[in-house]
């Protein structure tokens, strides 16, 4: 798996779906390849996954969506981010989105979707490819 290490990566559950069995797995993924992960747990709102972001000072935070709602979970969460001055963290999503929702997520700042069908290995690849520091550059 590629590099993590170092990385501050926050995985969260905005909204009223229950189901995280994909959030646990890609959190255990991310700190097998060496990120230290923050799992805010269940049905958090935009405004508290925002907090702790700044407050665990992230380096990306993930969203894992599969309520339906996600072009409104993902617009709030980032204005909520951009509200505290966080605007350029990351957020990457993954769950259920359907393929015409995700040029809208993309063009609301979210910076790669993943979905079930993906491997882990190439889900904490893009992820270890895009914060990179070559990236940020």
């Amino acid at each position: 798996m590629s590099n993590l290490k170092g990385k501050r990566i926050m995985i969260a559950k905005p909204g009223l779906d229950g189901h995280d069995i994909g959030a646990k797995i890609i959190a255990l993924a991310l700190r097998d390849a060496g990120a230290e992960v923050i799992y805010t747990g269940l049905r958090k709102t935009p405004g508290f996954i925002a907090r702790v972001a700044v407050d665990e000072d992230v380096d990306a935070v993930g969203l894992s969506l599969l309520s339906g709602s996600h072009k409104e979970l993902v617009a709030e969460t980032m204005r909520e981010l951009k509200a505290l001055d966080a605007g350029d963290i990351p957020v990457f999503v993954g769950g259920t989105i359907p393929v015409e929702d995700r040029a809208t997520l993309i063009e609301a700042g979210v910076v790669g979707i993943f979905t079930a069908e993906m491997r882990l290995d190439d889900v904490v690849a893009e992820l270890a490819r895009r914060l990179s520091p070559e990236q940020a550059a």
